[in-house]
């Protein structure tokens, strides 16, 4: 399976190993495309032996011979990107204008977008969503409510100071409305001022860029957040992230073509994921959602926050599958299984009808009951093997048996962060 472009998104509940993934495959790519979400979606690489949590950046970044862009569908926190680029300086990556591009239309998240999100989480009490607390969501509601400050607004003063006016005039009745004090306008104004000509070297045309990019034949990778059972029309509403996180949204978050996406990679851990609130039918709250979570370092890149863990559910994967159109998969992590007497993996859920999706509510999600199937488990390591001949034969038959009930072949499996630990089994890339 060769493609000329690839396109990345996440199959679970986001933290499938994107980063690590998306690193992997850009040593074959010319451009890597970041197309939406915000400073709220974490990645880790491990390069060299040094770790690198990135959140807005793509992950091609730590490659210097790569071209990294920021399309339209991101929501961009100007601070959070510049401290980004400091951190990259201090590892000795250089992130210039000429080899990183923001789209000029992306729209900016700002400190009142942190603040109308707290404020709005505290609000909800025990019904919160669980949000990063990031501002993520307010911005994305601006952007929708054609009041969002973008970042080609910051080339001229005046334009400026009117969007901001009209952005503050929404925001600011919000924070009173939850006893908080309102923003100051003038203040505000001043510090995206001063930022404004650390970042406007990397405005760009994007959709102009990867239209040439695409004549001139170079390979291009789309990078999704999140994953999809976070997206914001066919994930566990209300508790979603604030954009699309599926294939399609790779398009209109970068203004590329539909028909350049190319091939469909869904990342999927060997087990399951989630942070925050919502219904995660295969968590397990006893021994194994802990080992799994101590093996797996389950945190947060962006919070901090202890992940959720549990078995790998094929219902939400095929949900994923669909949703997305999948050509492939991407396991990660199975090395956190190895020395388990048995696995599981949920085939369905109890009373689950099957001509409807079981995602389209979450109040009857919650109480949901998976039906398991065993498998035997392996006791050898599988750390950092690069070849599936050397995989156990019932890690082999996992993933065989992964294939049969998702209908999606496994193409590759990360076997550790480091950037070598992958099994290739299918070529992804043209040659």
């Amino acid at each position: 399976m060769q493609t000329q472009n690839v396109t990345v998104v996440g199959a679970q509940w986001g933290d499938e190993g994107k980063g690590k993934v998306v690193d992997w495959l850009s040593a074959r790519a010319d451009l890597v495309v970041r197309f939406q979400g915000g400073n709220n979606a974490g990645h880790t690489l491990v390069v060299d032996g040094v770790e690198h949590r990135l959140s807005l950046l793509p992950s091609a970044v730590v490659r210097e011979d790569k071209q990294a862009v920021i399309g339209s569908g991101v929501v961009l926190n100007p601070w959070a990107f510049l401290e980004e680029i400091e951190t990259l300086t201090r590892h000795g990556i250089s992130l210039s204008p000429d080899r990183l591009a923001i789209a000029e239309t992306a729209s900016l998240v700002l400190p009142l977008h942190a603040r109308v999100d707290a404020a709005r989480e505290s609000a909800r009490g025990a019904q919160a969503i669980g949000t990063t607390g990031r501002g993520i969501g307010p911005a994305y509601e601006d952007r929708v409510g054609r009041r969002a400050l973008r970042l080609a607004d910051l080339r001229d003063e005046n334009t400026l100071r009117e969007r901001l006016r009209h952005l503050l005039h929404h925001n600011n009745a919000l924070l009173v409305a939850f006893g908080e004090s309102p923003e100051d306008e003038s203040k505000l104004c001043q510090a995206i001022l001063e930022v404004a000509p650390k970042i406007l070297p990397y405005a760009a045309d994007v959709p102009g860029l990867l239209a040439q990019a695409q004549a001139e034949g170079k390979r291009i990778l789309f990078e999704g957040a999140q994953g999809a059972m976070l997206d914001l029309a066919s994930g566990t509403y209300p508790y979603v992230t604030s954009s699309h996180t599926l294939a399609a949204q790779a398009a209109l978050g970068s203004g590329a073509p539909l028909a350049s996406l190319g091939t469909v990679l869904g990342i999927a851990k060997a087990y399951a994921t989630r942070v925050g609130a919502g219904p995660f039918p295969t968590e397990d709250t006893g021994k194994l959602g802990q080992l799994l979570g101590e093996r797996g370092a389950e945190f947060g890149t962006v919070t901090g926050r202890r992940r959720r863990c549990g078995w790998l559910d094929a219902v939400a994967l095929r949900h994923a599958a669909a949703v997305s159109d999948l050509a492939g998969i991407v396991l990660t992590k199975l090395d956190v299984l190895d020395g388990l007497e048995t696995l599981k993996i949920a085939t369905a859920y109890e009373g689950q009808e099957t001509n409807r999706s079981p995602f389209a509510c979450a109040s009857e999600l919650q109480p949901v009951r998976p039906v398991y199937e065993t498998l035997e488990g392996w006791q050898e390591t599988t750390h950092g093997l690069t070849n599936e001949a050397e995989l156990p034969a019932a890690a082999q038959a996992f993933i065989a048996r992964l294939e049969e009930l998702i209908a999606v072949p496994v193409l590759l499996v990360s076997t550790g962060a480091e950037r070598e630990a992958m099994i290739v089994r299918d070529e992804i890339f043209a040659v």
